[in-house]
């Protein structure tokens, strides 16, 4: 039984399964991150203030 507990914990300790876990969330999160960032830009408002800027530099 300890070599089944030593497979699922790193050299430093560390538990493999916590981790992979947190990594999970961690992308389902990013997901929903970047659905709420593209669910609330205006592209014609950034097109825009990226014309505006561009004409600032000349």
């Amino acid at each position: 039984m300890a070599k089944n507990q030593n497979k699922q914990k790193t050299s430093a300790g560390t538990n493999v399964q916590h981790v992979k876990q947190q990594n999970q969330q961690a992308a389902q999160g990013q997901e929903n991150q970047a659905y709420e960032f593209a669910s609330e830009t205006d592209a014609q408002e950034v097109r825009r203030r990226n014309q505006q800027a561009e004409q600032q530099k000349k």
